[in-house]
């Protein structure tokens, strides 16, 4: 298929003309986010999403650095030198609070970007390793942001690290071996952030590697579309630039503007406060709770309470993990032939009263107390979201009628059928 607006790559600059003859990276930019990349002309801003991801892993790797330059990683200096950051160093309270709080930017990005794909079907063929190395992102992004609240070393950092290695303590004869070394020993302590600091400093950089890989598979099929239909002629793309860069820009400055709200004046709003008291291992908070952005998995965790053949924390962790993994075996279980929930009617009712909502209810309770009526309303609402993908998608897809699609992508944005 030939797009009449497409342009062929031709540096002016003699500098340039010399670097894409002997490496042709302005070539492949160019060809990857440029005006010859073809995009279908009917996408919404929530296709802007991914660009916001890129930018939020790009603030928070350049500020990273910057604190790792002034961070040191000993128990009896760690929460000094954070201190040190916040009141010595020159804009470190910027620096600082804009790596924290980055952290949150960085999962509302990645979790509107998921679940826009979960709704408009971008899961399916051909995009399936789109989808997929979408979510090994999302579990890089956990574990890095797992590892970064415990740098800090006050009390929520020492006690979430210890709550959460001991998950894999649950794990039958191999769990407590792991659990030893991940931890460095048999408690949080200067091995354990020895090697948190290591690969909290290291995973970032392989979530770039990653991304690059996601968006060279978004490449090969294209990117999908609010119809769900294919591209059927050049007439239903448009160039990628200036179109959807000028797009993408202006979504990123609405998000960088409500970001820096929230940096200037509530920075201290999504953080714990046991976190700004040094870690005491003699101690325990009374309400032990991770970052908001845990909290549906943290909920699904503590629903079990039961032993049943297998102990109750070791059903909570595989359910935890669970969670995610079965979103791998996604394309596969949603065999219904459209992607998008607009032309789904049955889909879009179980989508938007079913799953939205279990998803918010499972946040709500992984930040409210061990306690009933949460521990039972996180029980329920666990079930339904291991129904909603293992049974409720798949008889959907077997016996929905979904609506007629249009002719074409362009067909639709004119108006016509």
């Amino acid at each position: 298929m030939t797009f009449p607006w497409a342009k062929r790559y031709q540096p002016k600059h003699p500098l340039m003309r010399w670097l894409d003859e002997r490496l042709p990276i302005p070539r492949f930019v160019f060809g990857a986010t440029g005006a010859g990349y073809p995009v279908p002309r009917n996408l919404n801003y929530f296709w802007n999403f991914g660009v916001l991801n890129g930018a939020a892993l790009a603030l928070q790797i350049v500020t990273g650095i910057v604190l790792a330059m002034h961070y040191t990683a000993t128990t009896a200096t760690a929460f000094a030198s954070v201190e040190h950051i916040m009141r010595d160093v020159n804009f470190g309270w910027f620096i600082r609070y804009a790596h924290m709080n980055g952290a949150s930017l960085f999962f509302v990005s990645i979790y509107i970007h998921m679940f826009r794909g979960l709704y408009y079907g971008s899961y399916k063929a051909p995009r399936e390793m789109v989808w997929m190395l979408g979510l090994v992102i999302l579990l890089l992004l956990m574990a890095t942001a797992f590892l970064g609240y415990v740098l800090p070393w006050g009390q929520m950092s020492f006690w979430g690290a210890k709550v959460i290695t001991g998950l894999f303590g649950a794990i039958p004869l191999v769990g407590e071996p792991i659990q030893t070394w991940l931890l460095g020993g048999y408690a949080p302590d200067q091995a354990t952030l020895n090697r948190f600091f290591a690969l909290h400093y290291l995973l970032p950089f392989v979530i770039a590697g990653v991304a690059i890989l996601h968006v060279w598979a978004i490449h090969i099929p294209g990117s999908n579309n609010p119809l769900g239909i294919d591209v059927r002629s050049p007439q239903d793309t448009v160039p990628f630039h200036p179109y959807y860069t000028a797009k993408d820009g202006f979504s990123v400055g609405v998000a960088l503007t409500l970001f820096s709200v929230l940096l200037f004046f509530y920075p201290n709003a999504l953080g714990h406060p046991d976190n700004y008291v040094p870690a005491n291992p003699l101690s325990t908070p009374a309400h032990i709770v991770p970052e908001w952005y845990f909290w549906p998995f943290y909920a699904i965790l503590r629903a079990f309470t039961v032993d049943f053949i297998l102990p109750a924390k070791l059903w909570g962790v595989l359910a935890m993990f669970s969670s995610i993994l079965l979103l791998f075996f996604l394309p596969w279980l949603d065999t219904s032939r459209v992607r998008s929930g607009n032309y789904r009617p049955l889909f879009r009712k179980f989508y938007w009263f079913g799953l939205v909502p279990c998803v918010l209810v499972l946040g709500y309770c992984g930040g409210a107390p061990a306690e009933e009526p949460w521990v039972m309303i996180s029980q329920a609402a666990t079930i339904y979201y291991f129904a909603h993908f293992l049974i409720i998608l798949p008889l959907i897809a077997k016996f929905e009628k979904p609506l007629d699609l249009p002719n074409s992508i362009t067909a639709s944005v004119l108006g016509h059928r």
